[in-house]
């Protein structure tokens, strides 16, 4: 199991998106995705959230709201627990990001780009400002086979 955080970052109605197209071997290969990456030692959801934002953007978050976890099984890579982050307070200059290309993405040309369908789920909670959730997403491959929303299937 791994612990990630994945954080929106909104300006004028668009996310700060990374489109994951220079690495080899990534499960995020070609999709577009938030902001985030794995914890370090010790380290707290916020404390990953802000050093992984300022690592792959060289934004500084001001604030960001933990919005929920989303509990990934997959039959192809091990169980994630991803902590999701939103922010519209951040300060600096976006800088290159080794991982991709980092895009501002209108919010409503986001769903029309290739990514993981059960991102739309929680893209759409972010958007209605839903407190705190647990999501699990069970993939089978690329497929969303199973969606629970605090308990309750969904999918």
């Amino acid at each position: 199991m791994r612990n990630t955080t994945l954080c929106h970052i909104e300006k004028d109605g668009c996310y700060l998106m990374l489109h994951r197209i220079k690495k080899e071997n990534d499960l995020n290969r070609d999709k577009w995705v938030g902001i985030g990456g794995k914890f370090e030692d010790k380290e707290s959801p916020e404390e990953a959230n802000a050093r992984e934002t300022l690592e792959e953007t060289g934004l500084t978050l001001k604030k960001a709201r933990y919005c929920g976890i989303v509990t990934f099984v997959s039959d192809k890579w091990e169980t994630e627990y991803m902590h999701i982050f939103y922010s519209d307070s951040f300060s600096g200059e976006i800088k290159q990001c080794d991982e991709g290309e980092l895009c501002w993405i209108d919010k409503k040309e986001l769903y029309n780009l290739p990514i993981w369908e059960g991102d739309k789920i929680f893209l759409r909670l972010l958007e209605q400002e839903t407190p705190f959730f647990s999501l699990k997403l069970e993939y089978e491959g690329e497929k969303l086979v199973n969606a629970v929303l605090n308990g309750e299937k969904i999918i």
